[in-house]
């Protein structure tokens, strides 16, 4: 009856791009003083998936990035911030790396909370709960 249960990839989508997003803040952070570094980060999750032309599928914005090419690593959403405000030209703010890494832990953690519920409805449904 069902193949595919859109919520699980959507969940799993989630998950995966906070853990992306984790990366990049974590980068950010080791290279606070690096001279020249610019502080990078991934478009929101909102964004990325909004337009897809069915649920459960992310936004392809080259034929290959999402399916195709083994280890694309979302490296397409990548943005660098391209001023910085440093003497030495680095761009990153400790402050806001640290609110960037809690933001990633909730959606982290509401993927989840998504994953989790929806196999307690699905065992329920069955009569395993």
């Amino acid at each position: 009856m069902f193949t595919e249960l859109n919520v699980f990839k959507i969940a799993y989508s989630m998950a995966t791009h906070a853990g992306k997003r984790q990366a990049l803040v974590s980068e950010n952070i080791a290279n606070a003083d690096t001279p020249g570094y610019h502080a990078k980060d991934i478009k929101p999750f909102k964004e990325i998936y909004a337009s897809g032309t069915r649920p459960g599928e992310m936004i392809a914005s080259r034929s290959n990035h999402l399916n195709g090419a083994v280890g694309s690593d979302l490296d397409w959403a990548v943005s660098r911030s391209k001023e910085g405000s440093d003497p030495n030209n680095n761009s990153v703010s400790l402050e806001l790396e640290m609110l960037k890494g809690v933001e990633v832990q909730r959606q982290h953690k509401r993927a989840l909370a998504v994953y989790k519920s929806s196999m307690n409805i699905l065992r329920a449904s069955l009569g395993k709960a």
